[in-house]
C-alpha cells in the first residue's frame, strides 16, 4: 500500500468553445438564474456537525434578508430546471431547507437542501465552479459507468445531483466489520471492478471519501455497489496510480477484504467482466463518446510534464507507440479506450461514429 501524493491544488481549467458545443448538443448546457459567485455573498456562518458531534467541514450560511428572498427563489427555479424542465408550477410547494457551503478540496461546493412542503420529501444538489476536468469527468461516467448523471452547465457555473449513499471512510470504519462473509465477498468483488473501471477511464483521487457504498435489497439479501462522486481528478495526474484506487492507504481495508476473500482467478475473471462491459457501454454510446474524446484531445487540462510522465507508464504497460505519440491527456484517454476495445473486439474507437 503506497502513500500516494497528488498535486495540492489543481486549478480549475476553462470550459472551451467546443466543449460548450458539445454541452449545447446534448442538453447540458442550459440558463440558469443563479450564479456560483452569487452564493458567495453570504454574510454569516455556522459549523455543521454529524450526529455525533464531529465537524463535517461543511458550514451553514446565512444571507441578509433581501439577497435570500432572491437567492432562494433563484434556486427553487435551478431545481424545477433540474428535475421537471423548467416547470415552476411546484414553486409555491418548495422551500430551501439549507444552503450549505464546503471549503475543503477544489470544488469548494455549495449543498442546496430542497423540501417539497406536501410530503416533506428533500432532495440535494450541488453548485460549483464550471472546472473543464469536472465536467469531462461526469460525463464519461454517465456513458461509461452502469449509472447516469443528471448535471447542467452555465457560463462559470455547474449544477450537479447529489449521489446518495454511505460514504466509503464511514463505510469502511462503522459498517464493513459487520458485514457478513458473503457480504464482504460481494463488496471485494465490486471494489475490484471500480478499481479497473476508474483506471480505465482515468478518474484519479479515489479515497475513500470520494466514492460511496450503495446498499440495496434484493429478495434474501442486500446488493453493495459502488459509485466514485468526486470528479475533479479527472485525466490530470502524472501518476498512472493515482488512477487506481487500491494504492491508496485510505482504501487499505478494501485492498485487504479483497486479498481475503477473492482468488486470483476470480479478480482476473472481474477485471475481464468489467472491461467487456465497459467496452459494450462505449459502443452504445459511440457517437456521443467520439464527440466528448475529440473535445477533450484537443483542449489542455493537465500539465505537460504529468501528460510526459502518464504516457510512457503506460507505453511501458501496453508497449502500444500510440501513447510515446500522445500529446495531451484527451489523446491518453483515447488511445487507452481504442487498445481495450481491440483487445476485445479488434474495434478502432475512430470507426465507430458510424
Amino acid at each position: 500500500m503506497q502513500d500516494l501524493k497528488i498535486s495540492k491544488k489543481k486549478p480549475s481549467f476553462p470550459i472551451t468553445t467546443k466543449l460548450q458545443d458539445y454541452l449545447s448538443k446534448y442538453n447540458r448546457k442550459v440558463k440558469i438564474p443563479i450564479f456560483y459567485d452569487d452564493l458567495l455573498r453570504f454574510q454569516g456562518s455556522i459549523v455543521v456537525y454529524d450526529k455525533d458531534d464531529n465537524d463535517t467541514l461543511w458550514i451553514r450560511v446565512y444571507y441578509n434578508e433581501f439577497e435570500r428572498e432572491e437567492i432562494e427563489s433563484a434556486l427553487k427555479k435551478v431545481y424545477t430546471i433540474f428535475h421537471s424542465d423548467g416547470n415552476e408550477n411546484i414553486i409555491p410547494f418548495l422551500s430551501v431547507d439549507a444552503i450549505d457551503f464546503c471549503t475543503f478540496g477544489n470544488s469548494k461546493p455549495f449543498r442546496i437542501k430542497i423540501r417539497n412542503v406536501l410530503n416533506d420529501n428533500s432532495t440535494y444538489f450541488y453548485v460549483k465552479t464550471a472546472d473543464a476536468s469536472r465536467v469531462y469527468g461526469l460525463e464519461l461516467e454517465h456513458m461509461l459507468s452502469p449509472y447516469n448523471l443528471n448535471f447542467l452547465v452555465y457560463e462559470n457555473t455547474l449544477i450537479e445531483e447529489h449521489i446518495a449513499g454511505i460514504p466509503g471512510d464511514e463505510f469502511i470504519k462503522n459498517m464493513l466489520p459487520n458485514c457478513s462473509k458473503s457480504e464482504k465477498s460481494q463488496i471485494a468483488k465490486e471494489f475490484v471492478k471500480f478499481n479497473e473501471r476508474c483506471m480505465i477511464r482515468m478518474l484519479g483521487d479515489m479515497r475513500s471519501y470520494n466514492y460511496v457504498i450503495v446498499p440495496t435489497h434484493d429478495f434474501d439479501k442486500v446488493v453493495y455497489k459502488i459509485r466514485a462522486i468526486d470528479f475533479d481528478q479527472q485525466s490530470y495526474e502524472g501518476k498512472f496510480n493515482i488512477y487506481r484506487p487500491q494504492f491508496f492507504k485510505e482504501n487499505y481495508e478494501m485492498v485487504q477484504l479483497v486479498s481475503n476473500s477473492i482468488q486470483k482467478l476470480s479478480i482476473d475473471q472481474y477485471k475481464t467482466e468489467e472491461r467487456s462491459i465497459l467496452v459494450k457501454r462505449l459502443k452504445s454510446s459511440h457517437i456521443r463518446a467520439a464527440r466528448l474524446l475529440d473535445c477533450l484531445a484537443s483542449d489542455e487540462i493537465a500539465p505537460k510534464e504529468h501528460v510526459e510522465l502518464l504516457k510512457m507508464t503506460i507505453f511501458d504497460y501496453t508497449h502500444d507507440v500510440n501513447f510515446k505519440k500522445s500529446k495531451n491527456m484527451g489523446e491518453i484517454l483515447k488511445f487507452s479506450l481504442e487498445f481495450l476495445t481491440r483487445n476485445y473486439e479488434n474495434v478502432n474507437l475512430e470507426n465507430l461514429r458510424g
